[in-house]
């Protein structure tokens, strides 16, 4: 049988992004547990911002039909999420609302039903982005995802990684392995 695969993006599109960072260390934990993991990175999927008026008086975006394929070749998503004013990223928020759209301007979110989902997240904040991941969390089990309870934050992002790109604090890098480990056993079995 084939391995589980696993969609991965954060909702970032900074070049330093402290998300960026921890998206590819999780990304490295699924993989590690034996999954494969397909990391995109969101600025090669340039998206309009979604309004319904537009969606229907242009072409679908082609950047999004991409997204939707890629969606279906895939057995769950990995999400790094970063928080903005406590809440969801901009462009995780449009990515998903073009995603959850087919062409002809119709409502479909009927790809994401039965999809897993893992989080993590990183602010330089003290609560690594919790406050923002229950938006993203509530997102996604309203179009049929569902998302494990394990979650990775990572705190004071900004002396969080060290030279290597690693994460500094062994209890953190302990913490994301699990994450991937869980994620991807979960998704050996229901897949």
């Amino acid at each position: 049988m084939a391995s589980a695969r696993v969609l991965a993006f954060s909702g970032s599109a900074r070049n330093d992004s402290y998300n960026k960072k921890l998206l590819a260390l999780a990304a490295q934990a699924v993989r590690d547990a034996g999954a494969e993991c397909s990391v995109l990175d969101l600025r090669d999927f340039a998206l309009p911002l979604y309004d319904g008026d537009g969606e229907l008086a242009s072409d679908y975006p082609a950047n999004a039909a991409r997204l939707r394929e890629l969606l279906v070749a895939h057995d769950g998503l990995l999400l790094a999420c970063p928080e903005y004013n406590g809440g969801i990223s901009p462009l995780l928020k449009n990515t998903l609302d073009w995603m959850t759209r087919a062409p002809g301007g119709r409502a479909d979110p009927s790809l994401f039903n039965g999809k897993l989902a893992a989080l993590c997240a990183a602010s330089p904040g003290p609560w690594g982005g919790m406050r923002g991941l229950r938006w993203v969390r509530e997102l996604l089990n309203n179009i049929g995802v569902t998302v494990l309870a394990n979650q990775s934050t990572v705190g004071v992002a900004h002396k969080a990684f060290d030279a290597n790109g690693a994460l500094a604090d062994a209890r953190q890098a302990d913490a994301l392995r699990a994450l991937g480990r869980k994620f991807a056993a979960l998704l050996a079995v229901t897949r």
